[in-house]
């Protein structure tokens, strides 16, 4: 089958988590991805770990795939006539340095506008261009903190938390990838390439999304709930033998079959929770009578009495067993490719399934500057002299 992006060109100068995750959403489309590095270095996040297997860090290889790779010094004036001849044979290109590098690099938007008039030029940063914080550096922990998120997170009587991903730098890229397809797509009509930017502080605003709005109507502060949902109960975590489980009651005909499958007919009979209202303004007291017959079951036993009674609610998994869960099997998001130096790998899967345009897991990351000689002289022509002179140089 044909990939939906199949003859779309990417040139991917970015490094780290968003731009990548980016690019390798388009790469798992179909697009052809042609990953720049820094000669010798590249992108710092091969550095990142430990673990390290046979040297390679498992975070790059996640971030990586579906992607050619190719070294080229930048700060050289060979390394960007390259990159400006790779200009006009690209679709899309994708940096996310601070703002401002590339323009003092002569690589800005502008410059390359002029070679190709159809480049999509995507940029991403911490905090935008333009404003006081634009300067500041782009790591996830800060806009997570800044943008409102780590506010949210946490227990309602301790410290904010950070979510347990790099949830600013993946949403970035994602919001990033969202705006070069519709970029894409308005090319289709105008035959016109624009600039794109998001960051990682514009992430976490827009997913603050109903308690934004609420604040903005309101001027009401959002409370921290912890795994508390702020309109029913019970809505959350609970204590079960062998974890935590999750229980979330929404109606009235839920609390009742709830109590049925736990015994708790005191709980059912007692009026502080006759009603939603009554059972948030009093559910700590709740939690405790349910946790004094959940803690003497396992997850599977009390998964089995719910279900059985239409009360919604699901275990709370580690890594290890989501990753080996039959559902994860079942939909294909644990995948295995062949990999120059590792051998056999697994990685996460493609999680947006097209019938008819189906993307797939086509090339395994790539060692630094593993593509380069095939992307100099296939694209651009040139000679194996030519480019072994580049890598004497160090430009390569």
């Amino acid at each position: 089958m044909s990939l939906p992006l199949e003859g779309v060109r990417v040139l991917d100068l970015s490094r780290a988590a968003a731009g990548p995750f980016c690019t390798m959403l388009l790469g798992d489309m179909g697009a052809d991805i042609i990953k720049v590095e820094r000669p010798g270095t590249g992108d710092e996040c091969r550095q990142f770990g430990p673990p390290f297997i046979k040297g390679e860090s498992p975070y790059f290889l996640l971030l990586n795939r579906n992607k050619r790779g190719l070294t080229l010094d930048l700060k050289t004036p060979q390394g960007k006539e390259i990159l400006k001849r790779l200009v006009p044979l690209g679709d899309v290109m994708v940096e996310n340095f601070r703002p401002g590098t590339m323009d003092r690099l002569g690589l800005g938007y502008e410059e390359l506008r002029t070679l190709n008039p159809r480049l999509i030029y995507c940029s991403i940063s911490g905090f935008g261009s333009s404003g006081p914080a634009a300067a500041l550096p782009g790591y996830d922990l800060i806009a997570q903190g800044m943008g409102g998120m780590m506010s949210l997170t946490g227990q309602p009587d301790g410290p904010p938390i950070r979510s347990g991903i790099a949830q600013a730098d993946l949403t970035a890229g994602m919001f990033a990838a969202y705006g070069i397809m519709a970029a894409l797509l308005y090319r289709q009509f105008s035959g016109l390439g624009q600039r794109l930017e998001t960051s990682l502080f514009e992430s976490q605003l827009a997913q603050l999304t109903d308690l934004a709005q609420a604040y903005l109507a309101t001027g009401q502060m959002p409370a921290r709930y912890g795994n508390l949902h702020p309109h029913w109960a019970p809505f959350e975590t609970i204590q079960v033998k062998d974890g935590h489980h999750i229980i979330a009651v929404t109606r009235e005909d839920q609390w009742s079959a709830l109590c049925e499958a736990l015994c708790l007919e005191d709980c059912s009979k007692d009026p502080r929770f006759a009603s939603n209202e009554g059972r948030l303004r009093h559910r700590r007291l709740l939690r405790a009578r349910i946790e004094q017959r959940t803690r003497r079951m396992d997850r599977e036993e009390l998964k089995m009495r719910l279900d059985k009674v239409g009360v919604p609610n699901g275990p709370v998994w580690d890594v290890k067993e989501v990753l080996h869960a039959p559902q994860t099997h079942a939909c294909r998001m644990v995948e295995e490719m062949e990999h120059p130096l590792l051998g056999k790998i697994l990685l996460t899967g493609i999680p947006v399934k097209l019938n008819q345009t189906p993307g797939r897991l086509r090339r395994p990351p790539p060692l630094l500057g593993e593509h380069t000689e095939e992307i100099l002289s296939g694209l651009l022509g040139f000679s194996s002299e030519e480019i072994r002179e580049l890598r004497e140089k160090g430009v390569i």
